[in-house]
């Protein structure tokens, strides 16, 4: 398990894969925009939001309908910044 949170090593790369590619977003990355966008990953976006890490919500993006886009909480900010990521 990743850290206390209770998140698997797979969930807590995916974290850190957003949380460097939220420079990009202006701190808001697209899910599967320059990271992810699998099948298998949504499980792991699942585990983030179940461990208060994200959340997500859909509006328009850069396609051609709503886009799903991925926000940081307090404590996944303060997790990433303890993997030497700022968000």
């Amino acid at each position: 398990m990743a850290d206390q949170l209770y998140i698997t090593e797979q969930s807590l790369a995916v974290f850190l894969a957003y949380a460097k590619d939220a420079g990009n977003w202006s701190g808001t990355p697209l899910v599967g925009g320059n990271v992810g966008g699998s099948k298998e990953e949504r499980g792991n976006l699942t585990q983030l939001k179940r461990a208060g890490l994200i959340t997500t919500f859909k509006d328009r993006g850069v396609g051609n309908g709503p886009e799903t886009w991925l926000n940081f909480t307090d404590a996944g900010k303060m997790l990433a910044a303890k993997h030497g990521v700022r968000i």
